[in-house]
């Protein structure tokens, strides 16, 4: 999703023919919580982002179910801290008509939490 120096990049391995996406480490941690959520209630729902490094933005979603197989993956650890804003900033938008988008985190200091 993000690239740069000092980007840990994770991966999102996705369906029976497991396509890998790459995320923000940190990113992809905050979505697996809130896409964990959804699936134990059994809500099937949209993931989308915006590919930011790519010229002209093009938008990617995935239908998520959970009949579909999903795998996160963090080949340098999971990273830490959880920020609460942005759990509860994507979790507002996993319950909204358009499904889970992936939004910028909070920078609020006091957000974040262990």
């Amino acid at each position: 999703m993000t690239t740069g120096a000092d980007v840990q990049l994770a991966t999102l391995v996705y369906g029976n023919d497991n396509t890998v996406t790459a995320f923000d480490a940190r990113a992809l941690l905050h979505l697996q919580v809130v896409i964990g959520a959804k699936l134990r209630r059994k809500e099937s729902f949209f993931l989308s982002w915006t590919q930011r490094d790519v010229p002209g933005r093009p938008s990617t979603s995935l239908w998520l179910d959970c009949a579909i197989p999903l795998q996160f993956d963090y080949p340098h650890g999971r990273p830490d801290p959880i920020n609460r804003a942005w759990i509860d900033a994507l979790t507002r938008s996993a319950n909204g008509g358009g499904g889970l988008f992936l939004v910028e985190e909070p920078t609020s200091d006091f957000a974040r939490s262990a």
